[in-house]
């Protein structure tokens, strides 16, 4: 477990530096900038740049710690060059899409071979979707880097516990990069993660995850739940302007925590958000080897109170009327 958290901490610090570094010297605004728009929930420009940072020291520490999950890492690298492009000049969403769902084809076939279509056809659109939802989160002041702390630090916990060192010291690198991060971009963030980074750690949130259900290191609710907090509402969010008949694909500002932080502000809404991570990781951990019957009855009784947080949110903050 030491050597785990020795692992995470030199990520961590590696994180912090070369983000310091980047904003020091004035190299951070000359790679990628975030303007605000309509949509934005910030007023200034912010470098976009954290992604790089985060996904560059994570896949380095994870070629050196995890070498049974090389492919993964080598997609990540792809998906962070492609998002660093995107951040700088755009990519049409076709070309967005299409290279996603290269990587999760690649992703799914390379972790689950002998699967049979069905099994890996629907593992592709949840890696897919893990990605996206990912980029849709990264919206608000330490949001990401929190639950890519809480999420995969869970992940490290119960790797560690099942004696999955690689799986545990991957998990431990990426939580720490993201502590690394954190103190750049907590409320008032003085830098973003960016496509870069988001949908890179989306697309490590979901194939970790399904790596450690073909180790049987946990079952498949573990991740889900641990993830949970983004999962409800990038899913909620979706669903709720589906039925509305509203543009999908077309930016808002509409998520349960982008109402939040019009309401209350970075600060808050990361606090309240956090404490929701910790409970959702925590009770994820502890549950692990409870009974099938209790571990049913925690997944209810998350569902049953994702919709009331959602309901009381969307009733106490009003949605935008104007659409881009």
């Amino acid at each position: 477990m030491i050597t785990i958290l020795s692992e995470g901490a030199v990520a961590a610090a590696a994180v912090w530096l070369l983000l310091f570094a980047l904003l020091r010297s004035g190299l951070a605004w000359r790679i990628a900038v975030d303007r605000p728009n309509q949509r934005s929930l910030h007023s200034g420009a912010v470098p976009r740049v954290g992604g790089l940072a985060v996904i560059g020291v994570a896949v380095i520490a994870m070629s050196v710690v995890a070498r049974g999950v090389q492919i993964i890492t080598v997609i990540t690298v792809a998906l962070m060059l492609l998002g660093a492009v995107d951040d700088r000049r755009g990519l049409t969403v076709r070309t967005r899409l299409a290279v996603q769902l290269t990587a999760a084809s690649i992703a799914a076939y390379t972790l689950l071979p002998a699967a049979p279509g069905w099994l890996l056809a629907l593992l592709v659109i949840a890696v897919m979707w893990s990605m996206n939802l990912y980029n849709f989160m990264d919206g608000a002041d330490g949001l990401a880097g929190g639950m890519t702390l809480f999420g995969f630090g869970a992940f490290a916990i119960i790797g560690v516990n099942a004696g999955a060192y690689e799986l545990a010291a991957a998990s431990a690198c990426i939580a720490g990069a993201a502590a690394g991060f954190l103190f750049h971009n907590f409320p008032p963030a003085k830098v973003f993660l960016g496509d870069a980074g988001s949908v890179p750690l989306g697309f490590l949130a979901a194939t970790l995850a399904i790596a450690g259900w073909q180790q049987q290191i946990w079952a498949i609710w573990f991740p889900l739940l641990v993830f949970s907090p983004f999962i409800a509402d990038a899913t909620l969010t979706l669903f709720r302007r589906g039925v509305a008949g509203e543009r999908l694909w077309v930016a808002h500002r509409e998520h349960t925590y982008q109402r939040m932080v019009r309401e209350w502000g970075h600060m808050r809404t990361a606090l309240v958000w956090y404490g929701l991570m910790a409970l959702a990781t925590g009770s994820a951990i502890a549950a692990v080897k409870w009974p099938n019957r209790w571990q049913i009855g925690l997944l209810i009784g998350w569902v049953a109170l994702y919709a009331v947080l959602y309901a009381l949110v969307s009733g106490l903050t009003a949605p935008e009327k104007n659409e881009a």
